[in-house]
């Protein structure tokens, strides 16, 4: 049972945007945290099957990480309260984008972003009392065409090394985006309505 005078959740995610967005609608939370690789829960595998679509995969990875996050809950005899855990992932020309590896990848993956229109996947998943339940965004991004300079000075900040897709749209990169179609949130991490829409289900004020 969720207390109605003092709700508060458990936010089973690291990303700083993910904390931001929750603040920015009210909700409280505290933070569980997964193990960094490779030393991480196998429960949460965020390895793309064999010819796993992009909606699967991301969709199969928020439910995991909420999962996790409510049998952490468990073990330690944590305070019980909802566990929200998101997943974000870009398809482009069939193939899942992933976090770039290294410098290098990430100017790749921008060079082929260049020009061109690609989706951004991201699921949110809440695990509570041994129900799960998880919505799914969907938007449209499209990229002025970039020169090599854009690219490598953007990639010397870092600040695409951490994000799917190799940019982030609330940061530095959002003077790339020509056009979006779809969840301005959602593209950043956690998309609002589809979070506010499945915290009700559970009961939880927004």
């Amino acid at each position: 049972m969720i207390n109605q005078r003092n709700p508060r959740l458990y936010l089973a995610s690291r990303s700083p945007r993910r904390r931001e967005l929750l603040t920015q609608i009210g909700v409280q939370y505290d933070t569980i945290f997964f193990r960094n690789p490779p030393r991480q829960e196998m429960e949460v595998d965020e390895t793309p099957h064999a010819n796993e679509a992009p909606v699967a995969y991301v969709e199969r990875v928020a439910r995991a990480k909420a999962e996790q996050g409510w049998r952490i809950v468990v073990e330690r005899r944590l305070l019980l309260q909802p566990v929200l855990a998101a997943d974000t992932t870009l398809e482009f020309e069939g193939q899942i984008i992933g976090k770039p590896v290294d410098a290098d990848d990430a100017k790749s993956i921008l060079r082929r972003l260049s020009g061109k229109t690609h989706r951004v996947f991201t699921a949110v998943a809440v695990a509570f009392e041994g129900r799960m339940e998880s919505l799914l965004s969907v938007s449209d991004v499209r990229f002025g065409v970039l020169d090599e300079a854009e690219i490598r000075r953007y990639v010397a900040t870092g600040e695409p090394m951490d994000k799917a897709g190799a940019y982030g749209i609330q940061g530095r990169a959002g003077v790339f985006v020509e056009q979006l179609t779809g969840s301005y949130s959602g593209v950043m991490g956690l998309p609002l309505f589809e979070t506010a829409q499945l915290l009700k289900r559970f009961d939880y004020p927004v």
